[in-house]
């Protein structure tokens, strides 16, 4: 017996100083002498972040060379893909986790109007990309799908109350409350066909709501970038160091996964756009800021449906509320998608778990980015959320018949034989903890910017793609100050009209923004002046009427007075 006790002891020794010597591993990347020219910005990660960093660098700085480093064989085949996320457009409009509850029943909007205001820059942005002929025809990428809350029972109460709340914003001022099962009915269906007459219902509808396609906004981008002779993208291309150079520019090994030999690009700025392997990669950095972070990752996984009867009787994107208990990500709501020019329902997310940082990552991701400062903080937050854990081990845990009854809530007569499971990609929740400061899980997405501005990434979850032209115009700010306030200011303005305005508190302005990109993306909005502002960039794009709104689409595009048809001169 004291033999065996020796032996236990002996090995829990050694593993522990395994653990130890795993935990104390150098992470940084070694120094590495970079072949041929300085670049000036290196794009690692082939999605939509990198792609619309670059689309704002090639359009401020035609002759910086820009590379973009993907590892898998194509872009937009991870967060961005078109099936591995919803494609809503967030706007706040239903998104009832953007609009808290205070204890006094008080309802804060502040959440919901900054992310409302974020997407007005990305349809700005898109509709200007459309102009340029970066992005081709809007109904590829972007379809006018209405945005309903949906609520029963003892939530109705909260959405009548989120509703007046949301109503004294400009950005949510068309925002239609009801109780009507048959007003209900008409926006959505499904959600209402044999569903007890008993049960007290409510619903919320903004029209202006969008279906974005991201991966398809990724790749149009991407193929307009590689037509400019100082932009280089590399597939099959996986990143294996980043490393400070003297002189402080950074070295970015590179290894081809085609023939197994490895790159060394010199450059002036690093952008880790890369999803869930970001973590990983700052940690290559070496930079002391890296430390601060570590990840959860969490998956999804949809039911879909392309059955004629059920796609052609629904035609919104319908949020419920998260369940008391349930984590944000956690809300479940039952969505008209277009991708690839076909309709699809789909209804989810039911969460997943699996240790990839990426869809198409490894088991070992999580293991592989513990560290000597990152796994107390790791440990502390999976004690501190051990609802999220428990939340967890529930939804893997479900059996069809459960994520049928799950369905039903929202489309009481729907069968299983109707849907498949998609698998979603994998988000990397951000664990964060700053010295002095108690370790945080957070489910938003943070913009990394290094002390000297020389590495920035993209971290973290939803809104995500959403609000990528935001967050990248952001990026620019903190990494390149002086251009910014300089000589990008003007090229920046014409890019997005509203920049630097608070479009909460300018309804005009506002509304010329909705009415300009409504015109240009094909989305179904009402000008509340009647007038039509002029193009931007002399670009000639047709007036309202000229447009075909996507199959489904109720209203017109943009309602114009017949006098105010043209674009001013």
């Amino acid at each position: 017996m004291k033999k065996i006790l020796i032996t236990i002891a002996v090995l829990l020794a050694i593993l522990l100083i395994a653990i130890i010597a795993f935990l104390y591993r150098p992470v940084a990347s070694k120094s590495v002498a970079a072949d041929g020219e300085t670049v000036d910005v290196v794009l690692i990660g082939g999605g939509i972040m990198s792609a619309t960093l670059g689309t704002y660098l090639t359009e401020l700085e035609p002759n910086w060379q820009v590379r973009m480093f993907e590892r898998l064989d194509k872009v937009a085949q991870e967060s961005s893909n078109g099936l591995n996320n919803a494609g809503t457009g967030h706007s706040g409009f239903m998104e009832m986790n953007y609009t808290a509850e205070a204890k006094d029943g008080s309802i804060s909007i502040e959440r919901a109007e900054k992310i409302a205001a974020q997407f007005e820059v990305s349809k700005q942005f898109w509709s200007h990309q459309v102009k340029a002929g970066a992005l081709g025809e809007p109904t590829t990428f972007i379809n006018p799908v209405p945005h309903i809350a949906f609520v029963w029972g003892d939530s109705v109460d909260f959405l009548k109350r989120r509703h007046e709340a949301m109503i004294k914003s400009p950005l949510f001022s068309d925002m239609v409350y009801t109780e009507d099962k048959a007003v209900i009915g008409q926006w959505a269906p499904l959600v209402t066909k044999g569903r007890d007459e008993a049960q007290k219902i409510a619903a919320t509808r903004m029209d202006i709501g969008t279906d974005v396609n991201y991966g398809a906004i990724t790749t149009q981008l991407v193929d307009h970038l590689s037509k400019n002779q100082n932009f280089k993208l590399s597939t099959q291309s996986e990143v294996t160091g980043i490393s400070r150079n003297d002189d402080n520019t950074w070295t970015v090994s590179v290894k081809n996964l085609k023939d197994g030999t490895t790159t060394h690009t010199k450059t002036r700025h690093v952008f880790i756009g890369a999803g869930g392997a970001a973590i990983k990669l700052l940690q290559m950095t070496g930079l002391p800021e890296s430390k601060y972070y570590a990840g959860f990752p969490v998956g999804g996984l949809f039911l879909m449906t392309d059955n004629p009867e059920v796609v052609n009787a629904h035609t919104a994107k319908v949020y419920g509320r998260a369940e008391l208990g349930a984590p944000p990500m956690s809300v479940p709501h039952i969505d008209t998608r277009y991708i690839d020019g076909k309709k699809y329902v789909l209804f989810g997310p039911f969460a997943t778990y699996s240790n990839k940082f990426l869809k198409n990552g490894s088991q070992t991701d999580l293991m592989s980015s513990a560290t000597k400062d990152n796994a107390v903080p790791m440990a502390t937050a999976g004690l501190e959320n051990l609802d999220l854990v428990k939340y967890l081990v529930s939804q893997v845990s479900l059996s069809d018949n459960q994520k049928l009854a799950e369905l039903q809530k929202y489309y009481p007569e729907a069968k299983w034989e109707d849907w498949t499971e998609a698998q979603g990609g994998q988000r990397v929740q951000i664990i964060k903890t700053v010295p002095g400061e108690k370790t945080k899980l957070q489910f938003g997405t943070e913009l990394f910017v290094s002390q000297d501005a020389s590495v920035t990434a993209l971290l973290g979850a939803s809104p995500g793609a959403s609000t990528s032209p935001y967050m990248m115009l952001d990026l620019l700010a903190k990494a390149f100050p002086a251009k910014v306030k300089g000589e990008w200011n003007n090229k920046l303005v014409q890019i997005i009209p509203s920049y630097g305005q608070d479009l909460a508190a300018n309804p005009a302005l506002l509304d010329q923004v909705r009415t300009e990109t409504s015109r240009t993306l094909g989305l179904v909005y009402t000008s509340k002046t009647g007038t039509l502002p002029a193009s931007k960039d002399g670009a000639n794009v047709p007036a309202p009427t000229q447009f075909t709104p996507s199959p489904d689409a109720k209203k017109p595009v943009v309602v114009i007075e017949p006098d105010a048809q043209k674009p001013a001169a």
